[in-house]
């Protein structure tokens, strides 16, 4: 691929893996449009962001806190004004908290940040996506989600109640999101693949990030004492995701450390996508019915 003139959208960018990524981008020469939700660490990202850009590299840095769902929708709008081509998506943006907390708009904020708000966000730049795609090589214009080896300690969606209200446990809650980041990466692929788009997923490993910053004590304390990498590592393994050739077809993959890892069965449940897929639709309508 020619690395110039690419675009990519990155969330969860003012830290972590996705300051690293975008950094990289940057120094490739793309334009990388970038987004967090803290307006502070937003702008010194930006700063470092554009500090590492080659010639011709070019950074937009965007606020939104996309666990909110009417946030995700305006932010892929105003991505999709200020972008006419999108080369890569990077769903980056997640968390794990330490008790159960419910977005402004009533949904469980695990669930939120880390599968609808990702999900509406992709769902609005998906026009930009396709467009893009029609005037570059298949399989070229690429969908990342960050997912985790956390989804294999989920044995399946609870399709009664997403919000897991009723015997929430953070841990679990965490989980059931990460497996909804595969199931749909899964449901994506199977949409986009007419469109020459890939989609795929990954687990970054243990990071020396503030991933845990908002988890319970048990979570701190354990990735403290873990042995962990720097972000830099798993940034690597998104840039080589979206711009290396065998990280292209076949689609649907899950992936750690620039290699193919293996997918929980649960994560390769074909119905079990499609059934998430129509749920997700639903439950952002319905937010966006009682926001009007």
């Amino acid at each position: 691929m020619n690395m110039a003139q690419q675009t990519v959208v990155i969330t969860g960018a003012s830290s972590g893996i996705g300051l690293e990524a975008a950094k990289m981008f940057a120094a490739r020469g793309w334009h990388v449009i970038a987004a967090g939700r803290t307006p502070e660490r937003c702008e010194a990202a930006r700063s470092a962001i554009a500090a590492a850009a080659a010639e011709g590299g070019d950074v937009d840095f965007l606020t939104a806190d996309i666990s909110e769902l009417a946030e995700a929708r305006r932010l892929g709008e105003e991505i999709a004004r200020l972008a006419p081509e999108i080369h890569v998506l990077i769903n980056n943006a997640g968390g794990v908290r330490d008790a159960y907390y419910e977005t402004s708009e009533g949904v469980e904020a695990t669930f939120a940040a880390n599968h609808l708000g990702p999900f509406e966000l992709t769902r609005t730049l998906l026009p930009t996506l396709e467009r893009t795609a029609a005037g570059a090589p298949a399989g070229s214009v690429r969908i990342i989600a960050v997912s985790s080896l956390a989804h294999h300690r989920c044995p399946g969606m609870n399709w009664d109640d997403f919000n897991l209200g009723d015997d929430f446990d953070a841990n679990a809650a965490y989980c059931q999101a990460k497996l909804a980041n595969i199931l749909f990466t899964r449901e994506l692929a199977r949409r986009v693949a007419d469109d020459g788009i890939v989609a795929q997923s990954m687990h970054p490993g243990r990071v020396d990030s503030n991933f845990a910053s908002h988890g319970d004590q048990t979570l701190r304390s354990h990735m403290t004492a873990a042995d962990c990498d720097p972000p830099q590592k798993p940034a690597e393994t998104l840039v080589w995701m979206a711009t290396a050739p065998e990280a292209g077809f076949p689609t649907a993959r899950f992936f750690f450390d620039k290699a193919e890892a293996e997918a929980a069965p649960q994560g390769s449940d074909d119905e079990a996508a499609r059934r998430l897929w129509a749920a997700s639709e639903a439950a952002v309508e319905q937010v966006m019915a009682h926001n009007a």
